[in-house]
């Protein structure tokens, strides 16, 4: 006869904190491993703290919004890079200022990750319809 052994550790269970963004808001480094819900009509901008190793963020759109971008900013500029898939197609984001969730393409899901190694961020996302997550340098 089998022996089956349980092991669980009650000690502590770790969640991800949500929560939701629906003003302009700057992210600090004491923000790190929160998820955030992009929820509001208009998008507005966040903008990321300083890049520092292991400071990480998701963005996730939880409403539709139809007149603005949903818009993740680099305080220092020129340092996102990563692949994003959107509606099935590889989307580059080399030395970029931004990440775009783009008004009335978005589709609730839409996610994106952004991470940073001391020297930059790293994003990698997922976008279901066409034109939905963009990646910019408009400066």
């Amino acid at each position: 006869m089998a022996v089956l052994k349980h092991f669980s550790n009650d000690v502590e269970r770790i969640f991800n904190k949500v929560e939701t963004i629906s003003s302009a808001s700057t992210l600090t480094e004491a923000d790190s491993g929160k998820w955030y819900e992009l929820n509001n009509s208009t998008g507005v901008t966040v903008t990321l703290p300083a890049v520092k190793s292991g400071v990480n963020f998701r963005f996730v759109v939880a409403a539709a919004f139809a007149t603005s971008n949903f818009i993740i900013d680099s305080a220092e500029g020129d340092n996102i890079n990563g692949i994003l898939v959107v509606n099935g197609a590889s989307v580059a984001a080399s030395d970029e200022d931004q990440i775009n969730f783009v008004a009335s393409a978005e589709s609730i899901g839409d996610f994106i990750d952004i991470w940073s190694d001391g020297s930059g961020w790293y994003v990698w996302g997922i976008g279901n319809s066409a034109g939905s997550i963009t990646a910019t340098d408009p400066s």
